[in-house]
């Protein structure tokens, strides 16, 4: 003999005196957009028997099926005016920006769906390992929270001010730090050496500041002040890069 509890729509939760199960109604989404963030969302999505997904480009919102979610995963600069032709639409309309405001949507049913991650096409991703950040009324960050655990992601409430402040932090640590690493293989590439060397020491400083706090983890002659080195360096360097050498050394020694 058993017993049911009813949940919200989403849920369905049953109960057995032999097993316990919960059987997950499908969360239909509708993603808007074929950037890098809605190709692979909609990879994601695609492979989950719990979510059934569609896809749209943004100039073809007049045929948006009846869904719970739609995700408009556009650039920031066209976030407002696709949310605006969606205006009388009663699904849950969320974006995928780190910068945008939650009130950039003019939606009656609003929030935020943001992968923290760098996504390029063609590089696969494991969405177990990627923090959402969401933001939303009480009433649907349940259902932002149950898409996030459909895909084995970990979800975080974020204000849209704590947002900025992430993305902010991450573009220090993803896109500058990239950058580096493009001037490191310029000079391995201009001197035949293999940029492939450099794998260990990118993979052992990464790794280091899970255990200590990047300004611990310092190394260089900016922190040593070696000053002969740094006049080697820089006359090896072009024009920007020594620029962005003497900034980096200068602000390391003044930290």
């Amino acid at each position: 003999m058993g017993s049911s509890f009813l949940l919200p729509k989403y849920f369905k939760l049953i109960f057995s005196l032999d097993n316990f199960n919960i059987f997950a109604t499908m969360i239909k989404v509708v993603i808007i957009g074929q950037g890098n963030v809605a190709s692979h969302l909609m990879d994601v999505f695609s492979k989950n028997s719990s979510i059934d997904v569609f896809q749209l480009n943004s100039r073809s919102l007049e045929t948006i099926p009846s869904c719970d979610i739609i995700i408009i995963a556009v650039s920031d600069d066209a976030i407002a005016t696709v949310s605006s032709q969606l205006k009388n639409n009663q699904s849950l309309v969320v974006h995928t920006s780190g910068s945008v405001a939650l009130d950039a949507l003019t939606n009656k049913r609003k929030g935020v769906f943001y992968p923290l991650q760098s996504f390029t096409k063609g590089t696969s991703v494991d969405f177990s390992t990627i923090p959402i950040c969401i933001e939303s009324t009480a009433e649907d960050l349940m259902l932002l929270e149950n898409l996030a655990k459909a895909i084995n992601s970990k979800s975080y409430v974020i204000t849209s001010e704590q947002r900025k402040k992430i993305h902010l932090a991450a573009v220090f640590v993803n896109n500058f730090t990239n950058y580096m690493y493009q001037i490191g293989h310029d000079i391995c590439i201009e001197n035949t050496i293999p940029f492939e060397i450099l794998h260990p020491l990118i993979i052992e400083t990464a790794g280091k500041i899970k255990e200590i706090s990047p300004k611990s983890a310092q190394t260089g002659p900016a922190k040593r002040n070696d000053e002969q080195t740094i006049k080697n360096h820089l006359e090896q360097l072009n024009s920007l890069q020594q620029e962005i050498y003497q900034l980096l050394t200068t602000s390391i020694q003044e930290t």
